[in-house]
């Protein structure tokens, strides 16, 4: 078999170290693939497949992107969850013996992105580690733009579900991990990170050992113990946290020295919100079409930072639980509703202030290029004029204004070096402003006067010569030249030596132009090494300052936020709610925050809530679909939750004793991937609930059971809102169809009946979107049909079969309530008492079953089949008989 040419070799040697990430190999102005990842990159960026010589028989496989347009490449192959690794060249190719020496500068992966390009502007880009082991879970998670880290870990019972709900807060991009084999969770857990389409990789064991992780966290972090960043002793955080750190310099080739801190907390520090419940409220964006528009981020987001997106992104997604937070917020989002002219103010002010969270870690990382410096000096110059804004004010704005770093020696510098307008480009000179440096000055005249003598030069010549057409060219294969179209040959002077022929034209030199040529090449040869090298030393000023801009970010994406939250108080006419430890919620005139901003008329129809743990803890909310009752239950969540993140309330007034966790359970979906029915992900859900909620939750439950047949889904309703009553204590609205649950109120403690008010106009209905006390007596399902477009005459046909039914099946009916009443007569006296089984055991006599189950229907004839029946009925009258009695 034939070598491979030493390029190719050189190649494959370095392929061989990055089997898991597509190698783009820098040859000249090109990046390129080979073989099967030349194969993998045409197809997924669409690009022509050709082939090189490779020294074997057949070609390699070849494609390639150009050097100054890769990042749109790599953007669409990471957005596709691809790894990526850039080979560049490491030594002067005028320098090197034999073939250029190349390696791995970086690898760039869908949790490693840095390029603000290629990120959302408003949402963090998480990278995540786990470790699990008997020991409980350890996670650490890291956005390396920013340089946030965090850490926490999981323990104890129900570890699992918990890991679960915290990463789908965290919602990361890319999640590395090592779980122990003691632990049979590992393929459930990969069924979870499934269903949201995560970059996903087993990373070294021996990188998940504490001993390790103590290593490489005082390394990093330069510490003399880990106790001093804030870890307790066999903490699981230490060791995902080590294996991340390891991670981010294994695949970044550089000392990340703006991830400076390491945040660690508790789970149980903030409010718990499952995937399900972050769904169905809609938190960050919608159910369908997954847009943010129609979501209550979508109504509370007016930041003018990227910074500060990401900052009240995170408020949604973690509400407080301690009320002094919860007030420290409100107080200050008071500050900012109240004060219209403060709030133009900052807003004028913040518009101008870029991400300096990104542009810090740009300069820290190295990336920054010249136009990121005046980026960042002119978000700095807004700076003194924003903490004037709030000096004079206290609590949490007065915390905000004494951790605003004015960073004046930073804008100062930025100022006095690089030039307003700077390329993009470091490496082409003309950034380095007049003044800074004494040897810049003077390359810098040396080349203006070089390019003033060129332009005198050329009118010199056209004079002397008579040439009118006669120019002064440059270009970077010849130089300067003299070009004379041919219509002018004849002018020429002897003294000019032809250098080129084109169709139209000649090109000369002169030993002058040459000479002069030299200084003025030279001059910006040395002037473009001078400015990269001041370029450098500046930008690694800058980065020695990153903690102090890091934390001045902080304290803006705060002040951005809260004024976000007081901008959209004003504007919506929200109220500033009253937080409790207390068990009760009583909400006035409450409206949903989304669904009446997408209400063109402004006619949403607003409502009363009042809950607690004693008399009010359950609501059974009964109604025709379409109603709004499951908008209603909604709005009560949102209230809550938006008066827990710090944020005003759209009522009247409102009076909230602070939730841990809020659950919903709200429509259903059969989920194919895992194998499971609508019905079995609504009771996966509602375990979850029952084995997870506590007194101090808030529970949504929309038609629990009605996947399953009437009786057995009624069934699993009652006998949910009897657990709820004797063993939660949770405050709940639970909507339904099952009009029996209805007179279980005064049955089980805390079981209160309301309805959406319904006006019936002939066989008409109209929705009035009002809760009122009570209970419904019909479902008007074929009036809402009738709304919902279906022919009239399927609708007259409906009710048609509707009197058919209820004409043939009162005999049954009357029984069903019967049983229904007995039992909860027998609940109201003793909740403990088994309750009636609703199926046809508990209604038809057991052997009517037996006979049923003995049938073989493939051999039974039509005349045998009639006779069956006929039996069947006498013994069904006769059992009815005998329980009338």
């Amino acid at each position: 078999m034939k070598k491979l040419t030493p390029m190719m070799q050189q190649y494959m040697d370095i392929k061989a170290q990055h089997k898991d990430a597509l190698l783009l190999f820098r040859l000249g102005d090109f990046y390129e693939l080979f073989f099967e990842d030349a194969k993998v990159a045409a197809r997924e960026l669409e690009i022509t497949l050709t082939g090189r010589d490779c020294g074997q028989e057949e070609r390699a496989p070849m494609c390639g992107v150009p050097h100054h347009s890769v990042d749109s490449y790599i953007d669409r192959l990471i957005t596709k969850g691809y790894k990526v690794a850039i080979c560049d060249q490491v030594e002067d190719a005028s320098q090197a013996v034999g073939i250029v020496k190349r390696d791995v500068v970086r690898i760039i992966t869908p949790g490693t992105l840095i390029d603000t390009q290629l990120l959302d502007e408003k949402r963090n880009n998480y990278l995540l580690s786990l470790y699990g082991s008997s020991g409980g879970w350890g996670i650490s998670y890291v956005d390396i733009s920013t340089g946030e880290l965090y850490t926490t870990e999981i323990l104890g019972i129900d570890s699992l579900q918990k890991l679960q709900d915290e990463i789908t807060k965290i919602q990361p991009k890319e999640v590395i991990y090592y779980i122990s084999p003691s632990l049979s969770c590992s393929d459930g857990l990969m069924d979870f990170f499934k269903q949201f389409n995560l970059t996903v990789s087993l990373y070294n064991e021996w990188c998940y050992e504490e001993a390790y992780g103590v290593k490489i966290l005082k390394e990093h972090f330069k510490v003399f113990s880990v106790e001093a960043l804030g870890f307790k002793a066999n903490h699981q955080g230490i060791i995902s946290t080590g294996a991340l750190i390891d991670y981010l310099m294994t695949t970044q080739k550089r000392f990340l020295s703006h991830i400076n801190k390491i945040e660690i907390y508790q789970t149980s520090e903030g409010m718990v919100l499952d995937y399900s419940t972050r769904t169905n409220l809609e938190l960050t964006e919608t159910i369908r079409g997954k847009s943010k528009k129609g979501s209550l981020l979508w109504v509370l987001d007016k930041t003018s930072t990227a910074m500060g997106g990401r900052m009240l992104r995170r408020w949604i997604e973690a509400p407080l639980l301690k009320v002094e937070d919860i007030n420290s917020r409100l107080e200050a989002v008071e500050v900012m509703k109240d004060d219209l002219l403060l709030r133009k103010e900052i807003k004028n002010h913040l518009r101008r202030v870029y991400d300096l969270e990104r542009l810090a870690a740009k300069v820290s990382f190295g990336s920054a290029n010249p136009r990121d410096l005046i980026a960042l000096k002119t978000s700095l110059q807004e700076i003194p004029l924003i903490k004037a804004l709030i000096s004079d004010k206290t609590g949490l704005l007065k915390e905000i204004v004494n951790n605003i770093d004015i960073l004046q020696d930073v804008s100062e510098l930025i100022e006095a070096s690089i030039i307003d307008e700077p390329p993009i480009s470091f490496k082409e000179g003309g950034i380095i402003k007049y003044g800074y440096h004494p040897e810049v000055d003077q390359l810098q005249i040396a080349t203006k006067e070089g390019k003033q003598w060129i332009a005198k030069l050329e009118q010199e010549e056209k004079d002397k010569t008579g040439i009118k057409s006669l120019k002064v060219g440059f270009n970077k294969v010849f130089g300067y030249y003299i070009e004379v179209t041919k219509s002018y040959l004849k002018l020429v002077p002897e003294s000019y030596i032809r250098k080129q022929t084109l169709a139209n034209c000649e090109r000369f030199i002169t030993p002058e132009l040459k000479e002069m040529e030299s200084k003025i090449l030279g001059a910006e040869e040395k002037i473009v090494a001078l400015e990269y090298q001041l370029f450098i030393e500046i930008r690694n000023i800058i980065g020695a300052e990153v903690e102090r801009i890091q934390k001045t970010a902080t304290a803006l994406a705060k002040l951005d936020a809260l004024y976000s939250l007081g901008e959209i108080a004003a504007e919506n006419n929200y109220v500033k709610p009253k937080l409790t430890n207390q068990h009760s919620i009583r909400i006035e005139e409450g409206r949903h925050p989304v669904v009446e901003k997408m209400l063109n008329n402004n006619l949403f129809i607003s409502n009363n809530t009042y809950m607690d743990g004693e008399e009010f803890q359950i609501s059974i909310i009964t109604g025709p679909n379409m109603a709004g009752k499951s908008t209603y239950m909604r709005q009560v969540a949102l209230i809550v939750l938006m008066a827990q993140i710090g944020s005003f309330i759209p009522a009247a007034s409102g009076e909230i004793g602070v939730v841990d966790r809020i659950f919903t359970r709200v429509g259903a979906s059969d989920d194919l991937a895992q194998g499971q029915s609508t019905f079995m992900v609504e009771m996966s859900e509602m375990a979850n609930i029952l084995n997870s909620a506590t007194e101090n939750s808030l529970l949504i439950l929309d038609e629990i059971g009605r996947g399953t047949s009437t009786f057995d889904g009624l069934s699993i309703a009652w006998s949910v809102i009897e657990h709820i009553s004797k063993f939660l204590g949770g405050k709940t609205l639970f909507s339904t169809h099952y009009h029996e649950l209805t007179e279980l109120e005064g049955k089980i403690k805390g079981v209160k009946n309301y309805r959406i008010s319904v006006q019936e106009e002939g066989e008409d209905i109209i929705f009035l979107r009002k809760v009122i006390e009570g209970s419904a007596d019909k479902s008007y399902g074929i009036q809402v049909a009738r709304l919902a477009g279906l022919p009239a005459s399927v609708i007259g046909r409906a009710h048609d079969i509707l009197l058919q039914l209820e004409e043939k099946d009162i005999a049954k009916v009357e029984t069903i309530k019967e049983d229904l009443k007995a039992t909860r007569d027998e609940v109201a006296v003793n909740i403990e008492a088994p309750p009636l089984q609703m199926d046809l055991n508990s209604l038809y006599n057991q052997s009517i079953i037996e006979d049923i189950k003995s049938i073989n229907l493939l051999n039974t004839t039509p005349i045998e089949a009639l006779n069956i029946l006929a039996d069947l009925q006498k013994k069904t009258a006769q059992s009815l008989e005998g329980r009338n009695k």
